[in-house]
């Protein structure tokens, strides 16, 4: 093909995409949506599928080469064993359950592959949403950044996984070829780390040559492109080979000028990434299977959304902010595509259920900005439909001697800003209940000697049973808006004649949360900003204070 005509494929696909994405944000969708429906509609009219396909290709290599830089083991080492296993858990259980349900349907191998397709969820589109929303730093935030980040590392064995079950044969010819597998990734490995961490240190030590801008750039194309092209060379999935030199990297001195240097050259394969997939888009299918495809799509939401839940209550998250969790998550990924290609082009799905998966795919990610805006207020809705009691009411009308005694003074969220009230508080003499859900939080204000309540300060009837009724003053810390503000309306039911002193972690909430009936607010933002400009002022008064308005002025002094 003449590269050309390829290029000028490439710039009407990249234009098309950009149309549908401002259509998409107007629709209060995520672009990525606009990105599907620009290859779905007019991809397979106007181009070459299997020319943008192999480009997009090396977009799904980059955007694992991107992530790969972002876990490096100290910051994984960071999150903590609780939020792994909560992604491990959420990941192995969903698999075998929609496993077992496609293998009364098909054959072993077809049915771990679609457990394994849709045990993925949107990492692009939830962690934006939530983002936008300030919802972050919400407890269901953290519970889906977790589990969202724990499936970007499950990728790279469950592409293995499948491509293993494409080769079938007997056990011992599986065997061999996990052998062959891991010793190819192993053997890749060990030239990485050669490369990253031994020659190319070295030489770009040398003269201070890290100084030059254009090198480093070099650097970043050539280990996200090579990488890919080198597993593919042997036989690995080039996805694979751009995961582990990004993790690779990830240690090394370079790896913040990588992730800056990449991000341009990311955002415009992944692009094409997304709109060829929407050109595996079949309408004709969806058109004449459509009662099948509504089926699958709500099967795959109250499953998904049912073992999410299960999971985080098994870890005492409290009801609301398990079920939100599960809502959040309940639709299927973007990396779910690169599964259900491998496992086309290996045989282990026909080109039926190829379709039935990528039309339900792509309809749950377009449900799937609603579905993470939504979560918390629909889990409240449900939660209230069913009436259900959560399981501390029980154990305070069981026994009132093994609450926490009562406080004049409550602090909501223990986290550092909480920590750092208390502090003071002690320091003058007075102590304070705490109301807080982690468990590793909770502990530490139990060391200081406070009493804790580990109940979802959201929830009314849970907080009823603290003793805040009692309380005096309240101090609110939780850093996530939305929250706070349903705590507040709370506070202001049991403890009307309290004084509420809350946190706002952004400008733009401040008056929600007065609004909500706080009676001071401390803004993080107003502050920051009034901290910085102090310290500006004092830069300005030091002893050589003549030079610098010389300076500011462009003068010599």
């Amino acid at each position: 093909m003449d590269i050309w005509y390829l290029i000028m494929e490439i710039v009407l696909l990249l234009g098309l995409a950009f149309l549908f994405g401002v259509v998409a944000q107007r629709l209060k969708q995520s672009a990525i949506v606009g990105y599907l429906l620009a290859g779905a509609v007019l991809g397979p009219i106007l181009f070459n599928k299997a020319a943008v396909q192999e480009v997009a290709e090396l977009g799904v290599a980059l955007l694992l080469f991107s992530i790969g830089l972002e876990f490096s083991f100290g910051r994984l080492k960071r999150m903590g064993g609780k939020a792994f296993l909560i992604g491990i858990l959420q990941i192995l259980i969903t698999l075998f359950v929609f496993a077992l349900i496609f293998a009364i349907l098909g054959p072993v191998q077809q049915a771990l592959a679609m457990g394994a397709i849709i045990a993925l969820s949107s990492t692009a589109i939830v962690l934006r949403v939530l983002v936008d929303r300030m919802e972050i730093d919400s407890i269901h935030g953290r519970n889906a950044l977790a589990v969202l980040l724990t499936q970007d590392i499950a990728v790279v064995p469950l592409v293995l996984l499948v491509t293993i079950l494409g080769h079938g044969g007997s056990v011992q010819q599986v065997i061999v070829h996990i052998f062959k597998t891991v010793a190819a990734a192993g053997g890749l490995a060990a030239l990485f780390f050669g490369l990253f961490y031994i020659v190319i240190p070295k030489v770009l030590m040398t003269g201070n040559l890290f100084a030059n801008r254009e090198l480093v750039v070099l650097l970043s194309i050539s280990a996200a492109i090579g990488s890919a092209w080198a597993a593919h060379a042997i036989g690995l999935s080039p996805a694979l080979g751009a995961f582990i030199a990004g993790m690779l990297l990830a240690e090394s001195p370079f790896a913040t000028q990588i992730r800056s240097d990449i991000g341009s050259l990311r955002t415009l394969f992944v692009t094409l990434f997304f709109t060829s997939i929407g050109m595996l888009a079949n309408p004709a299918w969806l058109i004449a299977n459509l009662a099948e495809a509504v089926l699958w799509l709500v099967l795959v939401f109250l499953l998904k959304a049912g073992i999410i839940y299960f999971i985080c209550m098994r870890f005492r998250m409290g009801h609301l902010s398990s079920l939100a969790t599960g809502i959040t998550l309940a639709q299927i990924g973007e990396f779910s595509f690169v599964l259900a290609t491998v496992a086309s082009r290996g045989g282990v799905l026909g080109q039926g259920q190829f379709d039935m998966i990528v039309t339900v795919t792509i309809l749950s990610m377009f449900l799937a900005p609603y579905m993470a805006a939504y979560a918390h207020p629909l889990s409240g809705k449900v939660l209230s439909i069913l009436k259900h009691q959560p399981p501390f009411k029980k154990k305070a009308e069981v026994s009132a001697a093994t609450q926490p005694p009562a406080s004049r003074i409550f602090i909501v969220g223990f986290g550092p800003a909480g920590q750092q009230v208390a502090d003071v508080l002690l320091a003058e003499g007075f102590s304070a209940g705490v109301v807080e859900l982690n468990p590793k939080t909770a502990a530490m204000a139990r060391k200081k000697g406070l009493p804790v309540h580990m109940v979802d300060a959201t929830n009314s009837e849970a907080i009823s049973h603290t003793g805040i009724k009692g309380a005096c003053l309240v101090v609110v810390t939780v850093p996530d808006p939305r929250s706070a503000q349903d705590i507040i309306k709370n506070l202001r039911l049991f403890a009307p004649g309290s004084i509420i002193v809350a946190r706002s972690r952004y400008n733009i909430a401040s008056q929600s949360l007065k609004d909500a009936g706080a009676d001071a607010v401390v803004d993080e933002e107003s502050t920051t900003g009034e901290k910085l400009a102090m310290e500006v002022m004092d830069a300005t008064h030091t002893a050589n204070r003549d030079a610098l308005g010389c300076a500011l002025a462009g003068e010599k002094p």
